[in-house]
């Protein structure tokens, strides 16, 4: 039998197996899908399974999107673009590296119909997935495009990589169309952006890369303050999709069954 994994720091979160499995179920794939807690210290272990063909495919999630380009053979154009990997396979004898959050963050936008074009966007984070937003919103053409994080240094490096970004000092509210959230706060129910959400405006869009729990504090108070609201959901499902598509040779479903299996949980 075939092992896929998902691996990351915190990971009980995670419902990467319940909708790989639903997959490999619907596909007849004998194969598992598990998760994986892991810190700095066996993350060398855990690539080498994959290079020794005990695990044949790895999805990466925080922290390690960028730490595990060290332990990789080869990255595709738009992990190189990025600096971020969240999928792992072997070709050639070769571990490659890939990213399909820029897509799954992409095509997420295009599912509620949301046109980013001409419109501001504001960044809040600077972790691995941060960069795949900013290229997938680079193809849309926002008018503008903020980012803001706590250590702003980390920030200025996301700068750096693409021409045209703005940083904003963290806990400063600038003028925006569609606010995203790419910080991992919201992971726990009590935890709180600290935003002053009375300065917004309105009218605006609040988008969490976070999908378990489905509405996180920022969420909610963005609703409470009478904005439209999306969370990380059709991301998610639409990032698996092409990494079960990459391991599998087969493009699974995604209908409603699929989303309400994530919905649920």
């Amino acid at each position: 039998m075939k092992k896929y994994l998902v691996i990351g720091n915190p990971i009980q979160h995670s419902l990467s197996p319940k909708l790989h499995n639903h997959w490999l179920k619907k596909n007849k794939i004998d194969a598992i899908y598990e998760k994986k807690l892991v810190d700095d210290s066996n993350l060398k272990k855990i690539i080498s399974e994959i290079k020794e063909n005990k695990i044949q495919g790895i999805n990466v999630t925080v922290p390690y999107k960028k730490k595990i380009i060290e332990f990789i053979d080869e990255l595709s154009d738009e992990a190189k673009e990025t600096q971020s990997v969240n999928t792992l396979y072997k070709n050639n004898n070769k571990l490659i590296g890939h990213n399909t959050d820029i897509s799954g963050f992409e095509l997420s936008l295009r599912h509620i119909k949301y046109n980013v074009n001409e419109k501001k966007v504001f960044i809040l984070g600077s972790g691995g997935v941060v960069s795949s937003i900013v290229l997938a919103l680079k193809k849309m053409k926002p008018s503008q495009i903020i980012v803001s994080n706590r250590t702003q240094s980390k920030a200025e490096k996301i700068k750096e990589m693409f021409k045209g970004l703005e940083i904003a000092k963290w806990g400063e509210v600038p003028d925006f169309d569609l606010i995203i959230n790419a910080t991992s706060l919201g992971l726990n129910e009590a935890d709180d952006l600290n935003l002053n959400y009375e300065r917004i405006g309105k009218n605006k869009h609040f988008y969490d890369v976070i999908y378990n729990p489905k509405e996180t504090n920022f969420l909610k108070k963005g609703k409470l303050y009478g904005h439209s609201t999306t969370n990380g959901k059709m991301m998610f499902i639409y990032q698996a999709h092409q990494s079960f598509t990459i391991w599998h040779k087969i493009m699974p479903q995604i209908d409603n069954d699929t989303i309400r299996l994530i919905e649920n949980d």
